[in-house]
Order: C-alpha cells, then structure tokens, then sequence
C-alpha cells in the first residue's frame, strides 16, 4: 500500500468512526514506535543510584530491594559504597566476608530478576581511588625545593628534599635573577584593609606577590601608585582562596600573583574590602616578573566553586618586562640531573655568576576518595596514566570479577564513574616524553615556570603552561576515561560517566566524555546544578555519537520526604528539551531492615521501598520511560554548533553570541572537528550523524594553526562560520612561526576583499561572519527559518528527526494553563498529539500549512508536556473538521460519600472512614487523619443513565501527591501531575459502577508529628532528618472535584 492511499483509508476511517483501526495501523509508520509508546517494555532502561550506606546492609534487604526496584520498573542499579554523610555507621565493613556475601547475594539476585548492575569504580562517588593505590600511583603534582649558590665553585651537598613520598623528576640549575628592590607596609597587615607599601628609592615594579592568611579568604583588590601626590590605579584584581579543600587545589592558601605593568614609584598602596581587614599575611612588590597565576595555571589552585564557567580558566595577556635581564632565557636553563646521586647529593661544578639550583620532584596531591568508609578510604589513582588506571581496576572491580561466580553476576555489566571532585594534577610519570611526543619541543628548561619563573619572556612562559594545561586535559581523557574503558571492555563491561567535574576538574568536558561508553548529566530538584551539566553531557553524546545520554535526575538536599512525582516534573522535563533521553533517579538508599522511612542520607529524593508513594513509582517510570524512548529515537536537530575553542580545563561551552529563540545548538570541540567533521550541502556534517548550519567561534582570539587550517577547509567547503579573527596561537610548540600562519590563514578567510556589502566575507564555497554579527541575520540570510515558536512564553522544546516523520517534544515551564499557536519548522504532514503521561495518541485535526512550516494551536496545562508527531503525509488528504482541544461534551460530578480506608500499622483510623465530601486530610480534626502517611483507598459508586459519545474521562480534580485508580475492578492507570485525569471509555458501563481510588502522601507529616512523640510512641526511625515539629503540613489526599467528562478526540488506536 503507498503512503497516498494509506492516508485517504486513514481519513476514511477518521470520517466513518473517529477512530483507526488496528488493521491499517499495522501497514503505517512507526507502528513498532506506537506499541513501545503505549506499553514500554521492561528492557526501556530506567535506572537508580543504589547506595550501600554506611555499611548498613544485609543479605535480606538488597533482596528486597531488587524485587521492589523489578516491580517499579527500574531495569539498572548502581551500586555506591559510600560513607559517612551524617549516616551512623553500621556493622558490615567494607570488603568484610559478609559484605562479599551481601554483595554475592545481589548480583545473583539482581541476574535472577535481569536488573543490570553497575558499580561504582571506587568506594566513594569520586573517584578512583582506594587503599590499595600506592603514593607513586596516585595523582601528583611537580614540586620543588631551590638553593642559592654562586659560582665558580665546586657545590658537594644534600640537596633540600621536595617533600614525603618525592619521586625526583630532574635537577636545574638557572641564573638566580636578585630582587633589587624593597617596599615596606606602614600598616599591620594583619589589621589593615588599606595597605601603603613605600621603598627608600624609587623602583620599576613588576610583580606582586600576596600571601593571605591560611584560613578561607576572598576579597576584590585594587594596586595604585602614587605619582604628583595623587594615587593612579595599576590593576583591579581578585584574591580568592575560599575554599581550602584538596579538590580545588593541592596547595590551598597558594600566593595571588600579578603581573604589573613596568610602573616606577616608590610609594604605593593596596586597598582590599573592609570586611577582609587582616587577611593578608604578606605582600611583596618586586622589580622581577613573576608569572601571573602560576599557581591557578598550574592547577594548583583551581575553581573555588561547583561551576567553572566558560571564562574561568581563561587569563588576560601578561605585561611583558622590557628588561630582559630581568627574566631567565631558555638556553641558560642547565639540566643537572646526572650530577645528583640517589640519596639526593649534588656534586657539580658552578658556573659563574648567581645560580639557583632546583630539585624537581613528583608529589602526591593527597586527593582520596570520597566520601568513604575509613577502610575503604586511599589516595586517588593517577588520572594520567593508562597503567595506573588498570592497577585501580584489577584492585576493586577486577576482584569482584575474581571472587563471585560468572553465573552470579550475568548481569553486572556497568563500570560507573560519577562527577569528577578530585582536583587537579599536573605531572606524571611519563609526562617529560609523552609532552616531547605531543609538541616537539623539551620541557625540561621550562620547569622552573611551575613556580612561577619567568624563562624566555612572560608570553612564551604563559604558552608552556597552556602546552601543559591542554596535555594534562588530553591524559586524563585518554588514558583515565579511554583507559579505564579499555581494561572495562577486556572485562565484557562497558562504562558510564558524568563528562564534567564540580570540584577542580581538569579535563576538557567533551573530550573527557568522548571516550566513555555512555554519558550522563545531572539535575538537582531545584538550585541551579544542572544548568550547565547536561547540556554538557548531550552535546558529547550527539558529537561522538553516542544514542543515549543519562541525567543523574531529581538530586535534592533536605528537607527529608516532601517531594515527590508531581514537583519532580518540571526539571525533569526541561532537562529533555536539552537532550537528556535516559534516566537515572537519586536516589535509592539500600534499606537493611523494616524500620521505616529507615536510613537515609541529607541528599536525594528517597526512591526505596520504605517511602510512601514507592508503591506507586511505576507510574512515574512508565511517564519518563516513554518520554526516554521517544527523546532515542531519530536524530536530534540544531542549528548551530558553539565551537568550546581548545583551552582547559573546561567544563562548560558558551552561546556568544546569543542563540535567538526557536532554535537549537550542541558545543563542539576541536578532537570532533579536527576527526569527524565534512561539509555537505553547506552544513557541517559530523560521523555521528549530526549537521548544523553554522559554526560559532568563541570570543577568543587564539587557535593553533592545525585547527584553524581545519576550519579554512571547512568553509572552503560551503561551511558558514561566524567569530572573531585568530590572532596568534596558544601554544609554545613551533613558535614564532605558527603566529604567522595563524595570521596569513586569518587573512585569507577574513579578506575585506571578498565582502562584498553583505556583512560577511567569502571563502571557497563557504562564508564567514564577523563576531558582532547576529546570528538572528545569519539565519535570515541562510533562510533557516525558527525550529520551534509560540506566541506565549515559558515553553521549551526538543526536535528529533526521524527516518520517516519527525517528533517535537514541548514542554509547559509555567504553573499556568497555556493556550498558544505553535509553528514547528515540518511541513506536509498531519499533526498527532502523544501524552507521555497516558500513552494516548491522537490527530490535531485543526492545523495551517506553510512551505517550510506548519501552525498547529495547541493547549498545555500546568507544567504538562507533550509529543508533536509529524509523520502522515498531509498531501492529498481533505483536512478533518474539529477543534485540537475541543470543550468536553458530558459532565458528571461524582460527590460521594466517599468510604476511606488507611494503610495498616500507619497510625490511621483503624476501620474505615465515611467521607460525605473530600477535603485535605491536614484540615482534618481527627489527628490520625490530619499526620497521616501512608496510602488511603477511597471507594464509592456512581450511576451513569446513559454512557456519552466521544473519549471518557474520569478527572480526579486534584491529588496529593498520587494516586491509582480502579473502575469497575479493572485497573485504570494512575496520576501524580497535571492534568490529573485517566481514559475510562473501555471500563465505563450503563448502570452503577464502582470506583477505587488509591492515594498516597508524603512521610513528611508523620514524621513532625513523631517530632514532638517520645520515642518509644513514634511510628517512625529514619538518619538525618531536617524537619521540626512545627514544620507546616504538607497538603494530602484526594481534593478533588471528581469528575466524569467527554471529548470527540480523534484517537488512534
């Protein structure tokens, strides 16, 4: 049958009966797709956190578990060891013969039931580590000690160790470049906010070195110097050391360094805010150039915060010293290892002159991983070596593979590796010949600059350590992420990984995850975590190919057990319009015992067995199963590519300029674009599949030649780019020379010759806009018309194209109902409505075609969302009457009375309760009713005289929090959000007909009353709790009105 005459057969139908039957419904499109919409299979992965807590486990409770996981339709868990967090600890220790045992038990069971298992690569959610890395396996860092000597002489003596657990990298000599100058503060620093710094002589400065205090500091700083006996501002700057912990920094309260424009004076004066008085401990201004932020540049001092934004690890252009005495020359940077035995003696012959000898070693960063139990605490694996990396693997996972049975574990198929909160490190083992291999050019004269020395020039030392920054991104993606996939998949197992790090990540966030099997985001209930980490995450997985991208979804911290579904959905939903198409929930917190809520943790909404509405879970999966299957399916469509440029560390992209609305983009990196990316017919075209129309450069003016070579074959090609010009490269390697290509290649693609008055240059076949250019022009004059537009706000949208149709997925962000035109970039096909909540399906009969697009008016009620599926050919086929949200054509109020039966051992009415109206069970003056949680069953019965034409429903009005519904003895289906309503049409009869509705409720009510009940009088025993006995109640049961109401929807069934 061709599509034509399937179509007229389809309307035929429609005209005949209003629905289609399931005979032509077998020859259309996506039927597959329709029968996994509408009854998601088991295999639709839905996964959990499962963490051990605190060695609180036992063999009977991760059965039960796994089977309460089975019932709620959770296909994966994750297994965390992880410790402390409040949590008392309990008896099984880690890697104890019962915890082997537990752990036994749950695989078996977990194969038995066909639950994947996955298992975090460490105890801990960050990172890899354990007690079994040694300190010459861990992360490290180069470190140094120095002494003064003055030659000629002959020097025999024990050179100053580096520090405990010192692995000797090599020994340099260099000219020692004397400070000559001195400025003294008049004030106590330890009291002062205004710090006057005066020398005897005048002096040309060039440096400024602060010390702060070794507490947590930040303060914004200004420098001025005193010129005609007026202060004249040098430098604005910030001193941030506010964040002391490991993982942002293996050297905490690390000195601010800035470099200064040559400035002479001999009085000058520091001003920081009021508030930070006394915070610095010492400031030194100096005639010598010192490399501005070594230690940030170094990693040594990282972020102090969980977002790292696209400019942050970016540094303006270092003042450069006239005085080049002032600075020491590559040249005369001596390699002097051999003169140094292994016990650290130094025999060697001085030149002449000042020198400074500098023994350079490998230290431990220190970094563990965290948070774990104190037995299953140890320094972190180096994170740049492939070979350490496989030690930490045989270590943990590979044991687990050695002492359970294959047959037990079928199903464990998942090495986990959750946000990198690990820190930086700079060094490694092989870091000299693996540095020589990537640039061509020895780092050995340069390693004085990793404390700050400026060798060669201020530009030449800031280009070694951009080498050093991007070497240490590439590693870490490669032989950490590469590596651990590789030693996984020699296993049978494949790995999951959250691409981007909130505490000292040193990587480059899609590379990082490129090489990891799946990807995944994560989005906190609410906060702003989240707002970065999965667009992160989508774009590496549409870059690299990768079919689904995972959210670590609905994470939370406090107050414990009063969230649920319904609230849940709104970030849920956004974080799909972004790409997330896998769910990971957080969290499950593994619960040994009966005793209920049980243990739980400050953090995560409580997916386990002892919360209330776990009961009901499956009505929530079943919604984001359906939406996860429908977001898999196609290829996602953007128009635009944000190219991240090639610095690191990098943990986010940025849209500059500004994306108009009702378009899409990804980031892209420089591994994709230099390896994947071709042009056809004017878009770039990636191996995955992806096209966009235009690529956007950052607001930077550095690239390296071989990237911008790339990109000027690319627009040679037909591609449209839109940046600024490069400049010069970053890096040191061929330099001066791959300044000059940069500029020749800058030239050429940016040849005012070639503007031709439309406001961009020509190249080849392709085109090149200035930065300032709007991309809104850019498309106007690609003719790339909006993807998606409404004429109302607060609506996100998704687009996935499809070998046969396409499907837009739109979401209402907004507490209100909307009413609003929709025009999706599909023309020539009828539009159908699929509800992700109810697995409905039908045709939007009323809809506008024009060339490139199609206007569809379309309605959404609070925070609902919806699949728009364009994928019968509209041509040829006389368009259907009707409105696409038609008002209901029957209604019926269901009043009552109501008999109310409460969950057993609860503290509820014991017998069942007679409602003669429904109202919110905190209003109650019953207290049983009014602290009540747990599940309530509400049945009464209602006549129907005459059943209606059309689709029935029966609408709850409003539940608190969810609820399912049986009619006549048949299961209906349940709701937890907007609209609360379910199709009855199939179960509906003529007569009287009875009606079950089963609500349930947060614990969060229960537990305030038990806030205020002796001990031994409470119902409940939980770990941490936030909530008070004054807290506010929080809303409960069904509020309703009930209502029975008719449509004439157009379904398709």
């Amino acid at each position: 049958m061709n599509r034509i005459t399937e179509c007229l057969l389809v309307l035929f139908l429609l005209c005949a009966g209003g629905r289609v039957s399931a005979n032509i419904e077998k020859s259309r499109p996506m039927r597959i797709e329709e029968e996994h919409f509408r009854n998601i299979p088991d295999t639709q992965p839905l996964a959990v956190y499962w963490y051990w807590m605190s060695d609180n486990i036992s063999r009977e409770g991760v059965v039960k578990d796994l089977y309460a996981m089975k019932r709620a339709g959770i296909t994966r868990a994750y297994i965390g060891n992880i410790g402390g967090q409040n949590v008392p600890y309990g008896k099984v220790k880690f890697l104890s013969p019962e915890w082997w045992n537990i752990l036994d038990t749950a695989l078996k069971t977990a194969t038995k039931l066909d639950i994947e298992i996955g298992i975090f690569n460490c105890p801990g959610w960050s990172q890899s580590g354990g007690p079994w890395i040694k300190p010459s396996e861990s992360m490290r860092y180069l470190g140094s000690s120095q002494v003064s000597v003055q030659g000629p002489s002959s020097f025999h003596a024990l050179l100053p160790s580096v520090g405990s657990d010192a692995q000797d990298v090599r020994v340099l000599a260099y000219p020692d470049i004397r400070q000559d100058c001195t400025f003294v503060p008049l004030q106590k620093l330890g009291e002062s906010s205004v710090i006057d710094l005066e020398s005897k002589t005048p002096a040309v400065v060039r440096s400024m070195t602060i010390q702060t205090v070794h507490a947590p500091c930040q303060t914004n700083a200004e420098l001025f110097v005193k010129e005609n006996g007026h202060y004249r501002s040098v430098v604005k700057f910030v001193i941030d050391r506010s964040n002391a912990s490991i993982n942002v920094g293996f050297d905490p309260y690390a000195p601010v360094v800035i470099s200064l424009p040559e400035v002479k004076g001999s009085e000058f004066r520091l001003v920081i805010d009021p508030k930070s008085a006394g915070m610095i401990e010492n400031v030194n201004l100096s005639d010598v150039p010192r490399v501005e932020r070594y230690p940030e540049k170094t990693l040594a001092k990282m972020w102090q915060t969980p977002h790292p934004m696209f400019y942050d690890y970016l540094w303006r252009r270092q003042p450069e010293s006239m005085d080049k005495n002032k600075v020491v020359p590559a040249g005369r940077v001596l390699d002097i290892t051999k003169y140094m035995d292994s016990k650290g003696m130094l025999s060697w012959q001085v030149p002449e002159g000042q020198w400074t000898i500098m023994r350079t070693a490998m230290l431990p960063t220190g970094q563990t991983n965290s948070p774990a139990s104190p037995e299953a605490t140890g320094l972190e694996v180096d994170k740049m070596s492939e070979a350490h990396v496989r030690t930490h693997f045989n270590a943990f996972l590979g044991e687990i593979l050695k002492r359970i049975p294959a047959a037990d574990r079928k199903t464990f198929r998942i090495v986990v590796e959750d946000s990198y909160e690990s820190g930086g490190q700079n060094w490694t083992d092989s870091m000299i010949p693996d540095f020589r291999k990537r640039y061509g050019y020895d780092p050995v004269p340069y390693l004085p600059v990793f404390q700050g020395v400026v060798v060669g020039s201020e530009d030449q030392s800031d280009r070694f350590l951009w080498d050093v920054r991007r070497l240490v991104a590439d590693e870490v993606a490669y032989n950490y992420v590469g590596g651990l996939r590789k030693v996984s998949h020699e296993h049978g197992l494949t790995t999951w990984l959250e691409n981007y790090g909130h505490w000292g990540f040193p990587g480059e966030f899609l590379q990082y995850g490129g090489q990891s099997d799946e990807v995944s985001g994560e989005f906190w209930s609410e906060g702003d975590l989240g707002n970065i980490e999965n667009r992160a995450a989508s774009s590496c997985g549409h870059i690299y190919g990768k079919k689904k991208v995972w959210a670590e979804s609905f994470t939370c911290g406090g107050p414990d057990f009063t969230r649920y579904p319904g609230i849940m959905k709104p970030r849920g939903d956004r974080f799909f319009t972004e790409g997330i198409n896998s769910t990971l929930l957080h969290l499950y917190i593994e619960q040994p015992d009966e005793r209920v809520p049980g243990i739980n943790a400050p953090f995560g909404n409580e997916f386990n067995r002892h919360n209330t509405w776990f009961s009901q879970l499956d009505v929530f999966a079943k919604y984001m199963k359906r939406c996860n299957y429908m977001l898999q399916q196609g290829k996602y469509v953007a128009d635009a590519a944000y190219f991240i440029g090639e610095d690191a560390p990098k943990m986010t992209g940025i849209c500059e300029p500004s994306l108009p609305e009702g378009y899409s983009f990804d980031y892209i990196n420089g591994e994709v674009l230099m390896k994947d990316a071709t042009v056809e017919d004017g878009l770039l075209t990636l191996k995955s599949g992806m096209q966009y129309r235009v690529l956007v450069l950052p607001k930077i003016t550095t690239m390296r030649p071989e990237m911008l070579r790339q990109i000027q074959k690319l627009v040679g090609e037909g591609l449209t780019v839109l940046g600024p010009k490069p400049e010069r490269s970053p890096s040191l390697q061929d330099y001066p020379h791959a300044d000059d290509e940069v500029r020749t290649m800058a030239g050429e693609l940016c040849n005012p010759i070639t503007d031709f008055g439309n406001g961009y240059y020509g190249y080849g076949q392709g085109r090149v806009y200035p930065e300032r250019t709007p991309l809104d022009k850019v498309f106007r004059d690609l003719n790339v018309l909006p993807d998606f537009k409404s004429n109302v706000d607060s609506l996100l949208f998704i687009h996935r194209k499809l070998s046969d149709g396409d499907l837009y997925f739109i979401s209402n962000q907004s507490g209100r109902k909307k009413n609003f035109n929709a025009s999706f970039r599909v023309s020539g096909f009828q539009p159908e409505l699929w509800n992700p909540q109810t697995a409905e399906i039908r045709l939007l009969p009323q809809y506008q075609e024009h060339s490139q697009t199609t206007e569809v008016p379309m309605e959404l009620q609070p925070f609902e969302s919806a699949f728009i599926v364009f994928r019968i050919p509209s041509y040829g086929v006389r368009k259907q009457a009707g409105e696409n949200y038609p008002l209901s054509q029957f209604r019926m109020t269901v009043a009552g009375p109501w008999k109310v039966t409460f969950q057993e051992k609860r503290g509820g009415p014991e017998g069942p309760v007679v409602m003669d109206s429904l109202s919110d069970w905190t209003r109650s003056s019953d207290e049983r009713i009014k602290y009540f949680s747990g599940e309530a069953a509400y049945t009464t019965s209602f006549e129907m005289k005459k059943l209606p034409e059309g689709e029935i429903y029966l609408d709850l009005g409003k539940v608190m929090v969810m609820a399912k519904v049986k009619l006549n003895g048949h299961y209906i289906g349940g709701v937890w959000t907007s609209p609360y309503r379910l199709n009855i049409t199939k179960y509906l009869r003529k007569g009287e007909n009875q009606l079950e509705v089963t609500v349930v409720n947060d614990w969060m009510n229960r537990l305030i009353r038990d806030k205020s009940l002796p001990e031994q009088d409470r119902i409940t025993w939980q770990t941490c709790s936030d909530l008070k006995a004054d807290t506010p109640l929080q809303s409960s049961g069904l509020l309703g009105p009930v209502k029975i109401q008719s449509y004439p929807y157009r379904m398709l069934r």
